[in-house]
């Protein structure tokens, strides 16, 4: 049975560590460019929402995921009026993001469904699914089709796209002219805003992209992992994402093994629900519930070491005349 358990945990991993990981590279590109981004939470919140509404609703899984992207987009340029065009404080500005999306979706959820806060289950076919449905399950005594099949080649697409998104940021941020400007409006916007560019128009256009990816985030909490939308379903992933995201000092790779470990740990936190501990007895679920935000916490800490933010990092940008 040991292939069953490694396979198991592998495939929990991969499918709790995704959208911590599109979560978690839409901080990349904002603060990248200079604009801190707090509200990853209530961004995720937001289109997870949008996702379950939208999909229950119209029973169109394109439908959810283009309104949870929309709604996402829709408050990253919210953020980027407050902070980018009226130089408000990036920190309240994405924590009122958090608290108003905490409290909004309940409300839309009970005036429009009246489940306490709820959306109806999404249709089963409505729902992404594994592209691969022979290894749905784990197979004992097989090696190969357990590990390698039900552990890699069992996700839905979404989970695909979170990894690959990593490898899509970071040649986009190293390897591209956007990608460089984008960074160098992050590190010295006066410079950029010299060779004729504008710091406006490039935070903005990263606050898009982390609007899209996190749309992708939370649509996929709710077409994906769960069947419908629940009051404050994201669980703190938003602030877990930001963590992973300075642990990996604003890069996409070193990001991605923060990411792996949240969902390592939580894939073993969930296989120790009901087990008795030698000397200790059975742990409280709510303890082993706690214990992969703990040790991520824990770990992050000790071994984080000197994390150099972009020089311009929550800074409002003032023309120079």
């Amino acid at each position: 049975m040991d292939e069953v358990l490694i396979a198991s945990v592998l495939a929990s991993t991969l499918r709790v560590s995704a959208p911590l990981l599109l979560c978690a590279m839409a901080g990349v590109l904002s603060e990248r460019a200079g604009v801190v981004d707090l509200g990853l939470e209530g961004k995720m919140l937001f289109a997870a929402f949008a996702a379950a509404a939208a999909g229950a609703a119209t029973h169109s899984t394109g439908l959810g995921l283009l309104a949870a992207v929309v709604v996402a987009c829709a408050v990253s340029l919210v953020h980027g009026f407050a902070c980018v065009s009226n130089r408000g404080d990036q920190v309240v500005s994405g924590v009122a993001i958090n608290m108003i999306a905490a409290g909004l979706t309940v409300v839309l959820g009970i005036a429009w469904f009246q489940q306490g806060g709820q959306t109806p289950p999404i249709d089963a076919d409505v729902r992404l699914t594994g592209l691969v449905t022979q290894f749905a399950e784990p197979q004992p005594g097989h090696w190969l089709a357990s590990v390698l099949g039900h552990g890699l080649l069992s996700h839905n697409a979404l989970v695909y796209v979170a990894f690959g998104m990593v490898l899509l940021v970071w040649f986009f941020l190293e390897r591209t002219r956007p990608g460089l400007r984008l960074r160098a409006v992050g590190e010295n916007p006066a410079m950029v805003e010299a060779a004729g560019m504008s710091v406006k128009a490039l935070r903005y256009q990263a606050l898009l992209m982390n609007g899209v990816l996190c749309g992708l985030a939370g649509a996929y909490l709710t077409l994906a992992q769960n069947a419908s939308f629940s009051p404050n379903m994201t669980a703190g992933r938003g602030y877990i994402a930001l963590a992973a995201m300075i642990f990996g000092k604003w890069k996409p790779l070193p990001t991605l093994g923060a990411c792996l470990l949240f969902g390592f740990l939580d894939a073993v936190a969930i296989r120790l629900q009901g087990v008795a501990l030698p000397g200790i007895g059975e742990v409280p679920v709510q303890l082993i519930q706690a214990l992969p935000y703990i040790l991520t916490v824990v770990l992050l800490a000790g071994f984080i070491g000197s994390a150099v933010a972009p020089k311009a990092l929550g800074r409002p940008y003032v023309k120079e005349r």
